[in-house]
């Protein structure tokens, strides 16, 4: 393939702009043309398309967000969005894209391949909800965010002597709460995957307070069924302790990628390009221990994260 397209779509993630510059430098050194296709699938469908070059993604590496923007599109899940869409990229001459984000973002260029559209998938969401890789783009970021905020909010526990509920995302996988929750010393994790017990987190936290411990923090993931204010207040209301909650939301979803993130995506925009310049598609690079892996598209969509639960196990053990 001689010109390809870039977009990010869905929720935004830390190490996007990484991967951008990646496709776009990979691209050119292939003497591939290269265009940055602005607001996902929207952009793509109303033909919000620019050629990129080199400089075109200068000094973004370390940027949080993405410079191509994001949206979410109801329109191009209907027959006439995806018509649309082909259409447009057609019009441009795009041989292939690269979609860079969550499983959504997968599923719709799974559309677009059906169309005629090469494409190839490029992992980037902090959810980190996609089983067929070990990490997805930007979740190492969110972790790390989660676990600076939780020292703040540790710090204001412990002077004020109550326990804390803190909701993190990730819709229905767990993996932030349980790693960030782990890194932390939690008290008590609530991943989506595990049912909970409210009276073993009752019982902790009656525990500590019995050997003089006067703080406790509760990490809860977006996932689990129980709202986070009505979890407090029971949690308060069966142990006399005051629980507060606080809920950083999209705080997690921004700032500079960590090094881990900025080389996967690096390592997997590059990937993508040489597998379009070879003329493969509808397929997803991800990463295993150290090495880049490819995987058919629609297999890795299907393919749902497994949390480590010993880590649970073990956080509980360290957090006595």
């Amino acid at each position: 393939m001689k010109r390809i397209g870039v977009l990010t779509s869905g929720g935004d993630a830390p190490g996007m702009n990484a991967a951008i510059r990646a496709v776009v430098r990979g691209a050119v050194y292939n003497d591939m043309q290269v265009y940055g296709i602005f607001d996902g699938y929207e952009g793509l469908m109303n033909g919000e398309i620019e050629e990129f070059s080199r400089s075109s993604v200068s000094d973004i590496i370390h940027r949080g967000g993405t410079i191509l923007k994001s949206s979410r599109s109801p329109k191009f899940k209907t027959p006439e969005g995806i018509r649309q869409a082909a259409a447009q990229a057609a019009k441009f001459g795009l041989e292939g894209i690269v979609v860079i984000g969550g499983d959504g973002s997968f599923r719709g260029s799974v559309n677009l391949l059906r169309a005629g559209i090469a494409t190839i998938g490029v992992p980037g969401t902090i959810d980190n909800d996609l089983g067929y890789t070990d990490r997805t783009i930007g979740f190492d970021t969110a972790v790390n965010t989660v676990v600076s905020l939780l020292g703040n909010i540790r710090d204001t526990t412990v002077a004020h002597g109550c326990a804390t509920v803190v909701e993190v995302m990730g819709r229905n996988c767990g993996d932030i709460a349980l790693r960030a929750g782990l890194a932390s010393g939690a008290e008590s994790i609530l991943i989506p995957e595990v049912p909970y017990d409210i009276d073993k987190i009752c019982e902790r936290m009656k525990a500590g307070k019995k050997r003089g411990k006067n703080h406790s923090i509760i990490m809860k993931a977006e996932g689990v069924s129980i709202p986070t204010e009505e979890l407090a207040h029971l949690l308060e209301a069966r142990t006399g302790i005051k629980t507060r909650t606080v809920i950083p939301a999209y705080i997690q979803r921004g700032g500079s990628p960590t090094a881990t993130d900025r080389l996967l995506a690096s390592r997997l925009g590059y990937k993508a390009v040489e597998l379009l310049r070879d003329d493969v598609r509808g397929v997803a690079v991800g990463i295993h221990g150290d090495d880049v892996i490819v995987t058919d598209i629609e297999e890795a969509i299907n393919i749902k994260n497994k949390p480590d639960l010993k880590n649970i196990e073990l956080a509980s053990i360290l957090s006595i």
